[in-house]
């Protein structure tokens, strides 16, 4: 796991355990893959996320981007010493879907030390719905920094 802090190894298996009583479990959002350097996520297009004209509503891609890169980010860095925030989130919408399940993949643009920079595909039957970029802080757990 190329990119991935080596305590981050077993994530997809205890998965379940982290989304519980979150935004995460509301929409059943469900990470399904962490390869060498992305991490996926599945979402329902059902009445959870749809908009009032019944389709996904693009504020719930934008949780699943801002999920997928900022749980990735956080499997980045060491747990004990630091961990990883949103900063800024940009979303363009392509397509529409009404039904099913969409699929995210998280990839990292740039992984530095105070800043990440992660780009999230948001695709429905492998035709691309949404892609967004997302820019986390990396941020001390020391007391006194920030």
């Amino acid at each position: 796991m190329a990119i991935w802090h080596p305590d981050s190894k077993d994530f997809i298996a205890l998965s379940k355990q982290y989304v519980k009583n979150s935004i995460l479990e509301h929409l059943d959002i469900q990470f399904v893959e962490l390869s060498e350097e992305t991490l996926s996520a599945t979402m329902p297009v059902d009445r959870r996320t749809h908009q009032p004209f019944g389709i996904l509503h693009g504020g719930a891609s934008a949780v699943l981007a801002e999920t997928l890169a900022s749980v990735a980010g956080n499997l980045c860095v060491d747990h004990k010493s630091e961990h990883c925030v949103g900063m800024s989130i940009n979303a363009s919408h392509m397509r529409s879907v009404k039904s099913g399940r969409v699929k995210g993949i998280a990839r990292a643009l740039h992984l530095g030390k105070k800043t990440q920079v992660w780009q999230v595909d948001i695709f429905h039957e492998k035709k691309l719905l949404c892609q967004s970029r997302v820019s986390l802080a990396v941020v001390s757990k020391n007391k006194g920094e920030s």
